[in-house]
């Protein structure tokens, strides 16, 4: 355990795009991530539990953007956890191709967040340029390409001058991204690849915490009833307010001082998900790996890796009560 906390750290990675049954679709892993946070400090990548309008964050979790994540698993970042009622200054970038009437939502959804959260915003930035979102999904594998990637840097430079400590940014997706598979819970999230890559680009640039949400042509909330896997993007007018809550208490990135990697017991990740940097970085560095039964497009296991896990589950609900 570390010293800087009176829990024992753990991390759970629930990588982005890749239609995991457990965190694959809106926020539909933050419950399972609450119930290990009340045992242990939890590192989350932000699709572990960001759901649209609502947000499973807590302060016993440290949200960390993907790439960030992967940093410290390679022993090249610390982290400092926020102490209760600590928060960040956000500085907020917005796509210039998105249309007014969508702003003018966002804006009184900022407006929202700092009367009823008093979630403390430094300013906002619309980029120069459109930032130009292209979406592809190939091999049931979501991702993407932005066209002028440069535009966002410079808002985010602008929005650091500021006083920004960690990073929102709202990017124009166009049409709304409907796939049938995903709402129905059997497909990948088809805008979860190039969201990835717009919070990597800004978070490899700066070493801030960063995270993205779409804005669409337009507002839409479902009157169907779907998969409660996703129904909390049904009801969300904006994504904006998980990723603001998150943010609002990210941990600081340190190099000497707070967390490192090999203060964490485990990382638990998806069984056939082992592919990723901070899996090989625990390999490399002796930290205990646990695996869980949630399938993936992914089929990278331990097998193909020719490696044994510390343990593995078949839930995680047997995970976490096998822990304790």
């Amino acid at each position: 355990m570390n010293n800087y906390l009176n829990k024992p750290i753990i991390a759970l990675q629930i990588p982005t795009g890749i239609g995991a049954n457990f965190g694959g679709y809106a926020g539909d892993f933050g419950y399972i991530a609450r119930k290990f946070s009340e045992k242990y400090h939890c590192i989350v990548n932000p699709n572990a539990v960001n759901g649209g309008i609502l947000s499973a964050i807590n302060y016993d979790m440290s949200y960390l953007e993907g790439y960030l994540f992967d940093e410290f698993f390679a022993g090249n970042i610390n982290i400092v956890p926020k102490k209760p009622y600590e928060t960040n200054k956000i500085g907020v970038i917005f796509d210039c191709e998105i249309p007014k009437n969508i702003i003018n939502v966002h804006l009184n959804t900022i407006n929202a967040l700092k009367m009823v959260q008093g979630i403390d915003f430094v300013g906002i930035e619309y980029t120069k340029e459109n930032v130009g979102v292209e979406i592809k999904v190939e091999n049931n594998i979501s991702y993407g390409n932005l066209k002028n990637p440069n535009t966002l840097l410079k808002a985010a430079q602008n929005l650091i001058q500021k006083g920004a400590q960690a990073l929102a940014v709202v990017c124009f997706f166009g049409e709304d991204c409907e796939d049938l598979n995903y709402s129905n819970a059997q497909g990948v999230d088809p805008i979860g690849g190039v969201e990835a890559i717009i919070s990597h680009l800004i978070a490899r640039e700066f070493n801030m915490p960063t995270a993205h949400a779409p804005a669409f042509f337009d507002i839409d909330i479902s009157e169907k009833i779907e998969n409660p896997k996703v129904s909390s993007e049904l009801i969300s007018s904006t994504y904006f307010p998980c990723i603001a809550q998150g943010l609002s208490i990210a941990p600081l990135i340190a190099k000497q001082e707070g967390i490192k990697n090999t203060d964490v017991e485990y990382l638990i990740v998806p069984y056939d998900a082992m592919g990723s940097k901070s899996v090989l970085s625990c390999i490399q560095n002796g930290i205990k790996i646990i695996t869980v039964e949630n399938k993936t497009s992914l089929n990278v296991d331990c097998n193909k890796l020719k490696i044994k896990p510390y343990a593995h589950f078949e839930s995680y609900e047997e995970c976490l009560k096998s822990m304790n």
